[in-house]
C-alpha cells in the first residue's frame, strides 16, 4: 500500500517536473521573439507579452532576470551545437570541413544575432550579469579542437604541443571576427567565410610544408576524426 502510495506520488512529481520543463522552454522561446522585436535592451514584461502572460506568472518559472539569461545561453549552446557539431564531422576532406564549420557558426550569429549581442553583452535590461555563456561555449569549441588537431598531428608524427594555442587563436579570431562582421556587415555569410577558410587552411598548409608534408585540401585524409564537445570543469 505505501509503497503504491509511493510510486503515485513520485510519478506526480515526476509530470509536475516535465511541465515545468516544458513550461521554461516555452519561455525561452517567447524571449527569442521579443530579442527579434526589442532587441538586447528588452526587459521582462517584454519577454511575458511575447509569452502571453503577465510578470508574476514568468517569475513563477524564472527566479529572476539571471535565471532567464541562464536559460537563454543555455539555449544558444545547444542551437550552435546542433549544427555546428554535425558540420565539423560530416567533411573528412580538411577545406570543405572548415569551410562548413564556419558556416555553421556564422549562421547562427545571423539568424540570433541580438541573442548573440545579449549574450555577449551579460547584462539583461540594466543589470549585467555573472554567466558569461559565450566564453564557456568558446573554452568548449577551444577544447575540443585541442583535442582534434593533436590527434591529427599525432597521426602524422608531429609534436602536438601546439594543438592547444592553435585552437584557442582559431577560436579566437572565428569570434572576433564574426563580431566585425555582425555589426558591420559589409560582405556576405559566404564572402566572410571563404576568407576565414583560407586563412585558416593557409596556416595549416604551411606548418605541414615546414614539415615537408602535402595536404590535398579537399582529398579526404586517411583519419578521420570526430569532434566531442563537453563542457570544461
Amino acid at each position: 500500500m505505501g509503497e503504491g502510495v509511493k510510486g503515485h506520488g513520485d510519478a506526480r512529481r515526476e509530470r509536475w517536473r516535465e511541465h515545468r520543463a516544458a513550461r521554461r522552454a516555452e519561455f525561452v522561446e517567447a524571449a527569442l521573439r521579443a530579442l527579434d522585436e526589442h532587441g538586447p535592451d528588452l526587459g521582462m514584461d517584454h519577454v511575458a507579452s511575447a509569452a502571453g502572460v503577465t510578470k508574476p506568472v514568468l517569475y513563477r518559472h524564472f527566479t529572476d532576470k539571471a535565471d532567464l539569461f541562464v536559460a537563454l545561453g543555455q539555449r544558444g549552446t545547444e542551437i550552435l551545437f546542433e549544427r555546428l557539431i554535425p558540420a565539423i564531422n560530416t567533411e573528412e576532406a580538411p577545406v570543405p570541413r572548415i569551410r562548413k564549420s564556419l558556416h555553421a557558426f556564422f549562421s547562427v550569429i545571423e539568424d540570433y544575432p541580438n541573442l548573440y549581442r545579449l549574450l555577449a553583452r551579460r547584462s539583461f535590461g540594466d543589470r549585467p550579469l555573472e554567466s558569461d555563456p559565450v566564453r564557456e561555449d568558446k573554452e568548449m569549441i577551444a577544447a575540443a579542437i585541442t583535442s582534434l588537431l593533436g590527434d591529427y598531428m599525432r597521426a602524422l608524427n608531429l609534436d602536438s604541443g601546439a594543438a592547444e594555442p592553435w585552437a584557442y587563436s582559431i577560436v579566437g579570431m572565428v569570434q572576433t571576427t564574426g563580431e566585425w562582421w555582425l555589426e558591420r556587415r559589409s560582405m556576405t555569410r559566404d564572402a566572410v567565410v571563404e576568407y576565414l577558410t583560407t586563412i585558416i587552411w593557409a596556416a595549416i598548409d604551411g606548418y605541414l610544408r615546414q614539415h615537408n608534408m602535402q595536404l590535398a585540401p579537399d582529398k579526404p585524409f586517411e583519419v578521420n576524426k570526430v569532434v566531442q564537445l563537453r563542457r570544461v570543469q
